[in-house]
């Protein structure tokens, strides 16, 4: 029997939540094969679902441009059928919730869910809903929010939910572990620059051109995450540097985040609702260029709940530059107290049971 369909992907902002949240029912008692995820051909989930031991179906077709192309003529012939598959799927399932994670694939399970009877959950990760959460939200029984102005009905604020290892490592908080795993030097302050699978070309850019105004700080390691867009570009062209001067480590994908929040004592990264949440859990300073083009410039929106507690400072990616990089940085670092306010108010908005939360609401709503 299919307790729970959970719908939606196509990255790991949408994806690891929906994993801490079926981790958090399997540890009630359901069977990790009654609860079905659904994604998409196309993202990150057909690694990421398989990998945390859950089944997957992933459907056709790819999300829509924000803008009329031809590439949306074909984009749409395959969300619909999409949806054919998805609602098909919710009809042989049965199952007892549904819960929208939020991405084009989501959609499918949705109209399975309203043709079937089926009780819709969302789960929205960033503080301003996404335009599949937004739709879905209309016939949604509850939505599970971040932040009490995420602008959804039926809205009950849980956090968003982590993984659990971000959250084993955040209660553990050994740094000086974290640090050796991770080879970076203990004693030095610590900077991570990370900004998802792919990369952000702006902030590899900026960092790279910071090296070298960087260069002799004795004080200081950097783990930079180039991702693989720029790998190719940047991650073969180490900068040299003196022997007892900066320690720079270029890698391509970081697949131990969760020490790498921990070693760190300041991140350098996108604001993404995933990582805003993390960087809470872990109490972390942090820097924070909200991705530009992200809809309805949420990602602002979520950096803001960390800015106006004390705990990050917001650059536009328009105004980064190598040059404003190294000011900002000095500013934090240059004051260790404020550092550890920074980290302390990060900590101050933690949700450590948004998992748990969730699931209190997909059990209250799901059809008995």
């Amino acid at each position: 029997m299919t307790f729970a369909v959970i719908a939606g992907g196509g990255t790991a902002g949408h994806v690891l939540p929906g994993i801490a949240l079926a981790r958090a029912l399997v540890a009630r008692g359901h069977p990790p094969g009654s609860i079905q995820f659904v994604g998409s051909t196309r993202g990150i989930e057909t690694r990421l679902v398989p990998e945390a031991g859950f089944p997957l179906v992933a459907l056709p077709g790819r999300g829509l441009q924000r803008r009329l192309t031809i590439e949306n003529v074909a984009s749409i012939a395959g969300l619909l059928r999409a949806m054919l598959h998805g609602v098909r799927l919710v009809r042989r399932l049965q199952p007892r919730v549904v819960v929208v994670l939020g991405g084009y694939a989501s959609l499918a399970c949705v109209a399975g869910a309203i043709l079937n009877r089926v009780p819709i959950v969302v789960m929205e990760q960033n503080a301003r809903a996404g335009a599949a959460n937004r739709l879905a939200g209309r016939f949604a029984a509850a939505c599970a929010v971040p932040f009490p102005e995420t602008d959804l009905p039926r809205r009950v604020v849980t956090g968003n939910p982590v993984r659990a290892e971000v959250l084993a490592a955040a209660t553990a908080d050994d740094r000086a572990g974290a640090r050796r795993a991770l080879g970076l030097p203990v004693d030095r302050t610590v900077v991570a620059v990370f900004s998802g699978s792919l990369g952000a070309r702006s902030i590899n850019t900026a960092v790279r051109g910071a090296i070298p105004w960087l260069a002799t700080r004795g004080d200081l390691a950097i783990r930079h995450v180039i991702g693989t867009r720029d790998w190719e570009e940047l991650g073969h062209q180490a900068p040299d540097l003196p022997a007892d001067g900066l320690v720079y480590q270029p890698v391509r994908y970081e697949d131990r985040m969760a020490e790498l929040l921990v070693a760190a004592d300041l991140a350098i990264a996108r604001s993404g609702g995933t990582t805003v949440a993390e960087l809470a859990e872990v109490g972390r300073a942090a820097i924070l260029v909200p991705l530009p083009i992200a809809p309805r410039d949420h990602q602002t929106a979520n950096a803001a709940a960390l800015v106006s507690a004390g705990a990050a400072v917001l650059v536009p990616d328009d105004q980064l530059s190598p040059e404003r990089l190294v000011r900002e940085l000095d500013a934090v670092l240059a004051d260790p107290q404020r550092l550890a306010r920074m980290g302390r108010a990060a900590r101050s908005l933690a949700r450590p049971d948004a998992a748990e939360r969730v699931a209190d609401l997909v059990e209250e709503y799901a059809r008995g």
